[in-house]
């Protein structure tokens, strides 16, 4: 047990698979997407994949579909789709 809050053995979520955790998963017209890289910037698990400085997909292994990415879209690009599954893109 750890002493007054103190985790001995701090982690990182990147170690582990969390998909399971989504009722919700993000789904982005590419399309519509103007690379602005908000979603990038905000999404708290790292989970939006970039390529050549533009966004390409999000990491259906650590993206635990809190909705981050499609609140902070100024083109409303990113919609949150019911389902855990994510669709490769």
């Amino acid at each position: 047990m750890a002493d007054a809050g103190i985790i001995p053995q701090a982690g990182n979520a990147r170690e582990y698979d969390v998909s399971g955790w989504r009722s919700e998963h993000p789904v982005r017209d590419a399309e519509c997407c103007i690379q602005c890289l908000f979603c990038w910037v905000y999404c708290p698990d790292s989970s939006v994949i970039i390529k050549d400085e533009k966004v390409v997909a999000f990491d259906p292994v650590h993206c635990k579909g809190c909705g981050i990415c499609a609140q902070v879209c100024p083109k409303q690009c990113i919609t949150m789709e019911p389902g855990g599954e994510m669709p490769q893109e």
